[in-house]
């Protein structure tokens, strides 16, 4: 296991960050401790969870299993989503956030979390509330680093910006969605963080199980077949495409296909760490065998090549072709 550095803050987490969504939910207690210890014994420190992840569940079997080595341990967690009925209980407003924020340190058995992401933008709260109710957090000694998810670029300069304008403790990662059917990242996202000096820590490197290529096969089950949200974010035709392409050329050359999408989004250069899930240690195995994979830049191209590769920002695609 390799460690590289969470942005500019000296600390060093595993070059795999394991996010525990499936913790209560997908994976009971005995699979997450199994998964836990799996992770733990090939050297990934780092774990990744969130407030609305089964209801509180996942932050609860976290901090129970990360009791004995709380302190080898970078936990990241994330607030915005709702966490009850009432008209206030969502958002990133400071209202919310500060109450968010004791009940996940409650749940996870810690006085602090290493990063905090808000999950969302928040179209309600303006910015520079949002920074400085993580400003005090921060201050408070009970968030480490701040950190966003699910960000646009632009979104997170501003946040950036209200930071540095007001000295506060700035942005040091954030989390968005890359694969090699959502690239959208590359356009953007990924070089704002290289110029910022900024972790990013993708999420769904293999998809939510598309570039596995188990949704190939007739009267598959999965997260694309029962769960409207993914079955419309990974619905277009053109995705099944690249996943029945990608699937071939990685038999061909002998990977498993989840080992070679979670090595494809590591070999990034903007990327310090893919998060990577499962149900079962048996599932997981496949994320962590990327790490055996050398993933060339000419390997990557080839992948890359695959897939739809977004226009620039400037959107004149043709004239960089030409370069």
């Amino acid at each position: 296991m390799n460690y590289r550095p969470l942005g500019r803050t000296g600390v060093q987490v595993s070059q795999l960050c394991f996010g525990t969504m499936s913790f209560g939910g997908d994976a009971d207690e005995a699979a997450s401790a199994e998964m836990f210890k799996a992770t733990r014994d090939v050297g990934i420190n780092f774990f990744d969870t969130a407030d609305q992840y089964n209801q509180g569940r996942s932050e609860e079997i976290l901090g129970k299993l990360a009791r004995g080595a709380r302190q080898d341990l970078v936990i990241a967690t994330k607030c915005f989503n709702p966490t009850g009925p009432d008209l206030n209980a969502k958002g990133n407003s400071r209202r919310h956030l500060t109450r968010a924020l004791e009940a996940s340190l409650k749940r996870l058995q810690t006085d602090r979390v290493e990063i905090l992401y808000l999950h969302m933008h928040d179209a309600l709260t303006p910015v520079d509330e949002a920074m400085r109710a993580l400003e005090d957090m921060v201050r408070a000694g009970k968030v480490l680093y701040p950190a966003l998810s699910n960000w646009a670029a632009w979104q997170m300069q501003q946040a950036l910006g209200v930071q540095e304008a007001n000295g506060w403790a700035r942005l040091q990662a954030m989390q968005p969605m890359y694969n090699l059917v959502k690239r959208q990242a590359e356009v953007e996202i990924l070089p704002m963080a290289a110029a910022n000096e900024m972790s990013v820590f993708p999420y769904s490197p293999a998809g939510a199980g598309l570039l596995s290529g188990k949704y190939l096969e007739k009267n598959s089950q999965g997260r694309l077949v029962t769960n409207k949200m993914y079955t419309a974010r990974y619905g277009e035709p053109w995705m099944h495409e690249v996943a029945e392409k990608f699937g071939a050329f990685c038999k061909q050359r002998g990977m498993h296909p989840v080992s070679a999408a979670v090595a494809w989004v590591a070999a990034h250069p903007a990327v310090t760490a893919p998060i990577i899930g499962a149900r079962s240690v048996q599932q997981l195995q496949a994320s962590l065998d990327s790490l055996n994979i050398e993933m060339s830049r000419a390997l990557w191209q080839e992948m890359a090549a695959l897939s739809r590769t977004p226009p620039p920002a400037t959107d004149r695609l043709e004239e960089q072709k030409k370069l």
